[in-house]
């Protein structure tokens, strides 16, 4: 099972995300803003900032999350 081990903001709406088999992304979260309604609080990005990371990065109490297969995927090998 693929899960985030560890997540740091880098800047603009980037995030440096580790998973757990030793693969690194930097993950744009910028088009999946754009696309996806139910991310346009994460325009606003203090609140992007402000990720509890559980197997995956969760905002707002777990109310809002992305899986970590997606940030896999769509991530840019760091």
């Amino acid at each position: 099972m693929l899960r985030i081990i560890s997540a740091d903001y880098l800047q603009d709406y980037k995030i440096l995300v580790s998973f757990n088999d030793g693969e690194n992304r930097v993950f744009d979260f910028l088009p999946v803003i754009q696309k996806y309604t139910v991310f346009k609080v994460l325009e606003n990005i203090e609140i992007l900032k402000n990720f509890v990371l559980t197997d995956t990065l969760e905002w707002n109490n777990g109310e809002l999350d992305i899986a970590p297969e997606y940030i896999y995927q769509n991530g840019i090998p760091a």
